[in-house]
C-alpha cells in the first residue's frame, strides 16, 4: 500500500517504505510530497519503526535535474521548501527510522539518509559498490540549512571539511570511516540487520523514545528554523550563478545522453 510511487510493507512491528520512483528515485515534487503524506501516514497509522530504503539498484540520486533546470526562481524556491518539509517529516518522525542503503545515495538522497536514525549501507549494489555523498559543491550548488545542521549534528566534525566543502562521492569503507553511515554490511546480511537494528530500536517505549529523540534534535532543529529563510535565498542565489547553471546543464546533459 502507499503512494504509487512509495511501496509499504509491514515486517512486524516494523513498516518498510521502499522508493519505488524510476531508476535513480530522483526528487521532484511528487515523490517529495509523497514522502511526507507516507511518513504522516506511517506515524498516524501506530507503526512502532521504519525503514526508508529504495527500489532498485538505487536508493536515490538527488534532485531531478533534468525536470528542474529550468524552473524560474519562485519555481525553485518552491521546490526547495517541498524538500525542506519532506526532510523534517522524517528527520522528526517520533518513531525509529533506519537508512536501508540499497544502492547510491547521491546529493539529496545523502541527505534523506542523514534524516534517519542509523543508516545501514549495502557493501555492494547490484551494479558495484555504491557511492554516497553530498557533491552539491561539484555541481556548483550551495547547502541549505536543512542539510548544514543535520551533517553537524550526524557527522563528525573531523569529516564536514570533506563532506559539504570537497562534495566527492565516496564507497562504503570511506563513508564509515567518514560517518556518513553507522554500518556497512554484505548484501547477504542487508536487510535482515535492518530489520534487526529497527525491531531492537522499536522496543524502547515510544513515547520515551520520541521525548529523547526531540531533546537530542533540538538544537538542530531550532538551527534550521532560524536560518531556513536566510539559508534559501544564498542557496537560490548558487542555483542561478552563472558557474552554477553551466555545471548543472552539464550534468543534465550527461545524465539525459546516458
Amino acid at each position: 500500500m502507499g503512494d504509487a510511487i512509495i511501496e509499504l510493507r509491514r515486517v512486524d512491528p516494523v513498516t518498510v517504505m521502499t522508493l519505488s520512483a524510476g531508476k535513480a528515485n530522483a526528487f521532484d515534487t511528487t515523490l517529495l510530497e509523497a514522502i511526507t503524506r507516507t511518513i504522516d501516514t506511517v506515524v498516524a497509522e501506530g507503526a512502532q519503526a521504519l525503514i526508508i530504503t529504495g527500489d532498485g539498484a538505487t536508493f536515490s540520486g538527488g534532485l531531478a535535474l533534468p525536470q528542474l533546470i529550468d524552473l524560474d526562481r519562485d519555481g525553485v524556491r518552491g521546490l526547495i521548501t517541498t524538500f525542506t518539509t519532506a526532510m523534517r517529516r522524517v528527520l522528526e518522525a517520533p518513531i525509529p527510522v533506519i537508512a536501508a542503503i540499497n544502492g547510491n545515495a547521491i546529493a539529496g538522497g545523502c541527505v534523506l539518509a542523514l534524516m534517519c536514525d542509523e543508516r545501514i549501507l549495502t557493501a555492494q549494489g547490484p551494479k558495484g559498490p555504491p557511492k554516497i555523498g553530498l557533491n552539491e559543491a561539484q555541481l556548483g550548488l550551495g547547502l541549505p540549512s536543512v542539510v548544514v545542521e543535520l551533517v553537524r549534528a550526524r557527522v563528525p566534525g573531523g569529516s564536514h571539511v570533506r563532506v559539504m566543502l570537497e562534495g566527492r562521492l565516496v564507497e562504503p569503507p570511506e563513508a564509515l570511516a567518514l560517518g556518513l553511515v553507522d554500518e556497512v554490511v554484505s548484501p547477504e546480511q542487508f536487510e535482515s540487520r535492518a530489520l534487526e537494528r529497527a525491531t531492537a530500536l522499536a522496543a524502547s517505549d515510544r513515547t520515551a523514545f520520541a521525548q529523547i529523540k526531540r531533546a537530542m534534535l533540538r538544537p538542530a532543529i531550532e538551527a534550521i528554523t532560524r536560518f531556513d529563510a536566510a539559508d534559501t535565498d544564498a542557496w537560490l542565489d548558487t542555483w542561478f550563478s552563472v558557474e552554477g547553471q553551466r555545471r548543472m546543464r552539464a550534468t543534465v546533459a550527461r545524465i539525459t545522453k546516458k
